[in-house]
């Protein structure tokens, strides 16, 4: 039964907007590594998956940049968050200069 909890959360997950990408990568990461313990794998290839469809709106330019220009099927899970992260700070410089520019 644990385990179908387990899957269930991951399933219904999706990032806040109040979330970082690690804050939420994270979670998802723990939930993975809580169910392989318990016999279940979700692959690195699921959690990029899952990643993938369950960020809001603001990173779909990185994730249409990923699919044009990666194999999402063998990608790392590493890979997908350090991209998303850099485009988080990027985002983040950016609103933080255009505050000071005001």
């Amino acid at each position: 039964m644990k385990v179908l909890n387990l899957v269930r959360e991951f399933e219904r997950m999706q990032m806040k907007d109040s979330e970082s990408i690690k804050e939420y990568s994270d979670k998802l990461i723990e939930i993975a590594n809580k169910a392989r313990t318990l016999g279940t794998d979700l692959s690195d290839n699921r959690l990029v998956q899952k990643i993938l469809v369950s960020l809001p709106e603001r990173y779909e330019a990185t994730i249409a940049s990923l699919e044009n220009t990666k194999d999402l099927s063998k990608i790392k899970v590493i890979e997908v968050v350090s991209a998303l992260q850099a485009h988080e700070q990027r985002r983040l410089m950016r609103q933080e200069g255009s505050i000071e520019g005001h």
